[in-house]
């Protein structure tokens, strides 16, 4: 094994760590709709998923050569450069897993790797033409490339199965969805296990222990496998209610269409080295199968805070990559002082999620809770006419709801 200087372990443990974000992050774009339809128990949904993307992380290196050797100049990056990237991506992954909203933990990576290359080494130092063809097309196109797929798959399915005996084609579909639900996580294996390889990689690289070019070794590998599949098997459930009752109500062979329309994005996506993120692939499928049935909709309120984050975690995961890389630059104090405010942020994430715990036990439950916005609108609009409140409901005569009196209406 290559040799270590204290930064290099720091950097490499700092981004298993992000793998583990990654898993528990990202486990909903897998199993999601499984559990949601009650093909699968939760726990054995993850159980699932996480020994798949164990698999799928040894299938292809195309995209942590991506992120390895395409992305950013690999000379002249410093190790501390990889761990400011880092932070800024941990971080983002948690806020949004706090609040439950299924954003790129891929993005948010490679948002912080651009954010911490342009602060250490300038605009030069990172590949545009790799950014745009590489992550940004695939960036647009997944979600809507997997949407309209899965769109016309799920009216085909309701289709062919129009005459089928509805318990049974039930089963069939849920067992359909069990096989295609392995197959984004065989995907997701294959796609976002192998960033965290390509990151310990240019790590390895810019810290001298490995040469430019060099494919990941057989232990980074086998590291960042394990590292996701242990974030996949603790299960994100929080963003799996997200994606299985927020966005839509899906039945089974609406998750059959959504998830094979996403593993087939996904696996196109590893063959050819796009950094693509597989929650937008999962999330566009989705609500493509939303649209799909007749009669079926989509919460387009969660699904336009789901876009905003979207649209915010390369620039928000880069601003904390520049300003991390920044400190760092003070040397040895600086890399400890962000340090413990990776630590500090990440336990204080922690432990505001207990006040409200989201686990196997709830994750269908339909209700989503409101947000912080929703909460501050609800309490400054006033009722509308011809409702009361509970307070004031509780205030009229017992006579008032009698037959011909009129009934109060209670909003809650």
């Amino acid at each position: 094994m290559e040799s270590f200087s204290l930064i290099l372990a720091i950097v490499v443990v700092t981004a298993l760590a992000f793998d583990f974000t990654n898993g528990f992050h990202d486990t909903a774009n897998a199993m999601a709709t499984t559990i949601s339809t009650g093909a699968l128990k939760p726990k054995v949904a993850v159980a699932m998923s996480a020994v798949l993307n164990l698999v799928g992380a040894f299938l292809s290196v195309e995209v942590a050569n991506t992120i390895s050797k395409g992305l950013v100049d690999e000379t002249g990056i410093r190790p501390e450069v990889i761990f400011a990237a880092l932070v800024g991506a941990i971080l983002w992954n948690l806020l949004t897993w706090l609040v439950g909203l299924p954003s790129s933990s891929s993005h948010a990576l490679m948002g912080g790797l651009i954010g911490a290359t342009v602060a250490s080494a300038g605009v030069g130092a990172v590949h545009g033409d790799v950014l745009v063809t590489k992550v940004l097309i695939p960036a647009i196109a997944a979600p809507v490339v997997a949407g309209v797929a899965a769109m016309f798959a799920t009216r085909l399915t309701y289709t062919l199965g129009r005459k089928a005996d509805g318990e049974a084609a039930a089963k069939g579909y849920r067992a359909g969805q069990i096989a295609s639900a392995g197959l984004v996580s065989l995907a997701h294996g294959t796609n976002d296990a192998q960033k965290t390889m390509g990151i310990i990689t240019l790590a390895l690289v810019a810290g001298g222990t490995l040469a430019p070019d060099s494919d990941p070794p057989l232990w980074v590998v086998l590291s960042a496998g394990l590292a996701i599949a242990l974030g996949t098997y603790l299960g994100g459930w929080r963003i799996i209610r997200t994606m299985g009752k927020g966005l839509t109500d899906l039945q089974p062979q609406q998750g059959f269409a959504a998830q094979t329309s996403a593993a087939t994005v996904i696996l196109a996506s590893s063959h050819l080295g796009f950094s693509l993120s597989t929650t937008h692939s999962v999330s566009g499928a989705v609500m493509g199968a939303g649209l799909g049935r007749k009669g079926g909709i989509v919460r387009w309120s969660t699904a336009t805070r789901m876009f905003v984050a979207w649209g915010l975690t390369l620039p928000a995961a880069a601003l904390v990559g520049a300003l991390a890389e920044y400190v760092t630059g003070f040397g040895a104090w600086g890399t400890a002082l962000v340090a413990v405010f990776l630590v500090a942020s990440s336990a204080a994430i922690w432990k505001i999620s207990r006040r409200e715990v989201v686990d196997h036990t709830n994750v269908n439950d339909t209700e989503e809770p409101a947000g912080v916005v929703t909460t501050a609108v609800a309490a400054v609009t006033p009722p509308p006419a011809g409702t009361v409140t509970d307070e004031l409901a509780a205030t009229i005569p017992a006579q008032a709801t009698g037959p011909k009196a009129p009934q109060a209406t209670t909003t809650v």
